[in-house]
């Protein structure tokens, strides 16, 4: 499984710092928002809104250096529209790595 990573946040800063700094502000913000919201209408079987979580976190997951996270991210969320779950519990791993990185940060 990937690490999540500074990286790419690094390499778009162009070295400023406060911009970093308020990007990954942001970054931790919105992120713990929609995992939280991607749990929840999981468990509801909320599967219209669940994609729609899942399409807006995937920006998240490249942000954070993770390129085979974010295919599967996208092979869950075309999974989901044919109410199938069976990549939902992979991505829920990944999500929980990266709130734990987020959170360490």
């Amino acid at each position: 499984m990937e690490t999540p990573n500074l990286d790419y946040l690094k390499q778009i800063s162009g070295g400023d710092i406060e911009f970093e700094k308020s990007m990954l502000a942001v970054l931790k913000l919105d992120f713990a928002i929609e995992y939280a919201a991607i749990q929840a209408n999981y468990e509801k079987n909320n599967f219209e809104q669940l994609i729609l979580d899942i399409h807006k976190i995937k920006n998240k997951i490249g942000i954070l250096g993770m390129k085979k996270s974010l295919a599967l991210a996208s092979e869950c969320e075309k999974s989901i529209k044919k109410v199938k779950k069976e990549k939902f519990d992979d991505l829920l791993l990944i999500l929980t790595k990266i709130n734990v990185y987020l959170n360490n940060i």
